[in-house]
């Protein structure tokens, strides 16, 4: 299962957002899950704000649903929170590929 995850994120609490990011992907891990990529993006008219798009990967629902209840995730929900404005997620699957050739 692949999932898009666009979040909105303080540019002061970059930082802080990225750390907790890793701690996240190491539980993630642990689920069988892996960010893919990251892009970030600025948001217009708002210089104080910056966009990280993520794209990220499990094995299937249930795994991604372990993840998202993990302790050793949720645990930490306050540090996320103090820097994400907002988040959408996308779940979907791999598409077809584009590639010359």
């Amino acid at each position: 299962m692949t999932i898009v995850a666009i979040l909105v994120v303080r540019r002061r609490a970059l930082e802080e957002f990225r750390a907790f990011e890793r701690h996240a992907a190491a539980v993630m891990a642990t689920h069988g899950g892996r960010i893919e990529r990251t892009v970030v993006t600025p948001v217009a008219d708002a210089p104080d704000l910056v966009r990280e798009i993520h794209v990220v990967t499990f094995p299937d629902p249930r795994a991604f649903q372990a993840y998202r209840e993990d302790p050793r995730l949720t645990d930490r929900a306050h540090q996320r929170e103090a820097a994400v404005v907002s988040t959408e997620v996308f779940v979907g699957e791999d598409g077809p590929e584009y590639g010359a050739g």
